[in-house]
Formats: C-alpha cells, sequence, structure tokens
C-alpha cells in the first residue's frame, strides 16, 4: 500500500496530486529540478486550496463542504457599475459580484486566464504551446519575485542586465547573490558581453549542477527600465542560443511590451515566442496601459515551472484580487483582443508625445552637458553625464533645491558602491511645460556640480 506524503502542515496528500507534482517536473526534456530551490521542491500543494479549484467546472449537483468559503449573502456589496471614458459601462451584476468577492482558483480568474491564453497564442504563438501554462498574478513583480523565490538560493550566481530595474534587484539582494552583470549598450544586452561574462565557466560543467553556478539570466527586452532601450531580433537569438548552451532559464520581464513606439507587427519577437526548448518564464503587466492600482499581471512559461509558482502563491496572497481579474475579463468582454490592442496603440501614442516632449527639452537645455539614447518605448531617458563621476549626492543631496528630482543611476547597479554617472528621468506623467522647467533646473544644477569639482 502507497503512503501519502505529508505536506508542511502535516495533512496527508492524496496520491493523485503527489503524481500530479511529478509528472510535471518529468514531462519535457529539461530538467526543471536543477533550477528549484530546496524550499520551492519542499512546497507541496494546498489541499484546501486544491479542492476548491474543483468548484471551476463543478457539477451543479455537488455538494461542496470542503472549503470555508464565507457566505456571499453577508457581503455587503450588491452590484456596480464601472464607466468606460468612451461613455459605454460594465456592469457588474449580482452573479457577477459574487466571482468579484468570493475566493477564486490560485491560477486565476478562469475567464480571464482563457482570454489572456488567447491574446498570448496571437501575439507569441509559443512554439511549444502543450506544455505552457499560464498564471495570473498580483502584478508582474508579484510573479517575478516568486519565480525568483522559486530558484534562488542565498548567494547564488545570477545573470543579469546592467543597469538593472530597481524592484528586480530589491528582491534578489536579500539573497546576497554573486552577480553576473551584463552590460547594456544602446541596443541592450549585448550577446558578446554576455558570453565573456559566462566565460569563466565551461558550458559542460555547469549544465547539470545545482549550485555555484548560474541557473537564470534576466532580462528587461523592451523599453527596459531605465535606458527605454530595446533588444533587437538578432541579439535575442543569440541571447536565447547562450542561455540553452549553458542551461538557464530566461526571464522575460516585459512589463512595456504594449508601449513600445511603432506597429505590433514590427516589434521584435519575444524570448517566449523563440523558445523551442522550455527554458523562458515570461511576465507580463496590465499596469502600464490598463491601471497599475489593479495589479494584475500574468506569467507564461513551462508548466512545471508555473506549477511551482502557484504554489508559492498558495501560501501568500491565495490568489490575485478577483474584482480586478473580473473588471479586465469584462474589459475584454466589451473590447475583445481588437480592442484591447487598439487601446495600447492609443497608449503607445500618448507616450510617444511625452517622449518627443522630453527630448526635444533635452536638446534645448541638456546638449553638451549629457548624453542620451532615444527611447525605443516606455517612459524614461536614461542620462548620462560625462563630467559627473556619480550623481548620487548631486541629485539627493542638491536637485530638490533647484525644484527637480530624478533618480541617481547608481540605483541600478548590481555593486551599489560603484559610481556611476547616469540617471532615470521618467516622462510618463510630467507635462511638456513642466519638462521644460524641470531640464532647465537640471542643466543649472548640472553646471553648479560641475564648478564644485573644480573647486
Amino acid at each position: 500500500m502507497r503512503s501519502a506524503k505529508r505536506t508542511t502542515d502535516g495533512v496527508a496528500l492524496p496520491y493523485f496530486l503527489q503524481l500530479s507534482l511529478i509528472s510535471s517536473l518529468l514531462s519535457s526534456r529539461m530538467n526543471y529540478s536543477r533550477f528549484l530551490t530546496k524550499l520551492s521542491q519542499n512546497r507541496q500543494p494546498s489541499l484546501i486550496r486544491e479542492l476548491t479549484n474543483l468548484l471551476t467546472d463543478a457539477s451543479p449537483e455537488l455538494v461542496f463542504m470542503a472549503g470555508g468559503l464565507p457566505n456571499p449573502q453577508m457581503f455587503p456589496f450588491q452590484a456596480a457599475s464601472i464607466t468606460m471614458k468612451d461613455g459605454r459601462a460594465i456592469t457588474i451584476h449580482p452573479k457577477l459580484m459574487t466571482d468579484c468577492l468570493q475566493y477564486g482558483p490560485t491560477a486565476g480568474y478562469p475567464p480571464l486566464v482563457k482570454k489572456l491564453k488567447s491574446l498570448t497564442e496571437r501575439l507569441h504563438a509559443p512554439p511549444r504551446w502543450a506544455d505552457t501554462d499560464l498564471i495570473v498574478t498580483a502584478g508582474s513583480q508579484d510573479g517575478l519575485c516568486k519565480a525568483l523565490e522559486m530558484m534562488i538560493e542565498p548567494g547564488d550566481f545570477v545573470v543579469t542586465q546592467e543597469p538593472c530595474y530597481t524592484g528586480t534587484l530589491s528582491i534578489l539582494n536579500p539573497f546576497e547573490p554573486r552577480y553576473v552583470a551584463v552590460k547594456c549598450d544602446h541596443e541592450g544586452m549585448n550577446p558578446k558581453a554576455l558570453k565573456e561574462a559566462l566565460s569563466q565557466w565551461k558550458p559542460e560543467e555547469i549544465r547539470d549542477v545545482k549550485t555555484g553556478v548560474p541557473k537564470v539570466l534576466y532580462i528587461n527586452p523592451n523599453a527596459c527600465n531605465p535606458t527605454g532601450v530595446s533588444v533587437g531580433e538578432k541579439r535575442r537569438r543569440e541571447i536565447y542560443d547562450i542561455a540553452s548552451e549553458y542551461n538557464l532559464i530566461i526571464l522575460e520581464d516585459d512589463p512595456y511590451y504594449f508601449v513600445q513606439f511603432g506597429n505590433l507587427k514590427d516589434f521584435p519577437p519575444s524570448f517566449l515566442s523563440m523558445d523551442t526548448e522550455g527554458r523562458v518564464l515570461r511576465f507580463d503587466s496590465f499596469s502600464k496601459v490598463l491601471s497599475s492600482g489593479l495589479r494584475l499581471g500574468y506569467v507564461t512559461g513551462p508548466k512545471p515551472l508555473v506549477e511551482r509558482i502557484v504554489l508559492h502563491k498558495q501560501v501568500s496572497i491565495l490568489h490575485a484580487s478577483s474584482m480586478s481579474q473580473v473588471l479586465i475579463s469584462e474589459l475584454f468582454e466589451m473590447w475583445g483582443e481588437d480592442g484591447f490592442l487598439k487601446h495600447t496603440e492609443a497608449v503607445q501614442e500618448f507616450y510617444l508625445k511625452q517622449r518627443e516632449a522630453m527630448l526635444e527639452a533635452a536638446e534645448k537645455h541638456l546638449t553638451g552637458l549629457c548624453e542620451w539614447a532615444v527611447p525605443t518605448g516606455g517612459m524614461f531617458l536614461w542620462l548620462k553625464v560625462p563630467g559627473v563621476s556619480e550623481t548620487w549626492e548631486m541629485i539627493l543631496n542638491r536637485a530638490l533645491k533647484k525644484d527637480v528630482i530624478l533618480v541617481p543611476g547608481r540605483a541600478f547597479m548590481c555593486d551599489p558602491t560603484t559610481p556611476c554617472s547616469y540617471m532615470r528621468a521618467a516622462f510618463s506623467i510630467v507635462t511638456p511645460e513642466k519638462m521644460e522647467k524641470g531640464l532647465k533646473n537640471l542643466s543649472d544644477l548640472i553646471r553648479e556640480e560641475l564648478e564644485l569639482q573644480k573647486a
């Protein structure tokens, strides 16, 4: 007779759940056990969460007495109507309001998951779609955080672009990782620099090793935060080949995918779209195009890894906000995929105008003082001050006196003790008039800094 493995809370798991976990890890050519921390490998499904999932396709005859779902009759909210800017309204009727207010599946509100899978297949056509899964998270950073917690042990090597999004560094720094920082240029991560950074290891020596070698490669490929530049298709394919050679999982953090400047059909292909081996975890976000406050994103990637992220969610947030998920699902119901993509075009046009206003102000006030690359999307202008080796003190101690504030470049460096002559200016919510004033004030600040250095 088979014995049931026990979860961390002492409850015996049904054997069918054990088989599901084991088969998912072994169902691919990839050996995913290499990438999982001991903590993640020890996670087992929450029995109550798994039984609650049965409600998704439950028979009306099922008498469900397994979960502690609060009775919706006691919820004080009855219905709602959300007015759109075009005058139309999304009506949340009483039955739908119950979906908004009740516990839901950890992987996401099923109607929304279905819509996002359709959108992902349309935009990226993952070559291993049958072995791929998608879940909804409380913003893309929530998914990224759980993925890193799933794969990173204290002291691990982590391959990342530099400069790197500060939120990612904030997730990683408590692990005290050994960063393998790959410098970026005006076209993003450079494959030659990546290969050079990895040259201290031989690919055949680390392919199946679990500790003391890199396992993940983090990249923000489109309209990168903070530089605003994108990686072209040629470089992406070279980076994917290098990741394959060294057996790395690519963490494709792409919250600015829908805020690239240009036609959708001309966007560089995603790493997910070229993933023939099952080594890409992709993180998407609605924050930049629908709402940052709704806190919704989604993770797409190999089923064994996505299922592990679900286990991390089961013991933390349980699931992303049901209200937010239902609202976006109903928005897709109203708009359809074409309507959503049309909306993203309007978002791109808005930020493109913002970028042009920022560049015009920069040309006027910062020419000769700063250097920059033209952002290919997003919300940021990455400025280098050649005459200032470190912008930290200048920005944090003296900028406010000039009525302007930016983020000093050191905040985006893997080693925060290294001097950095860069700074990040956001043009997302600043009016053209404010941009003009802000960069004029910045130019005065830089000139004063240069005078201080002479003294």
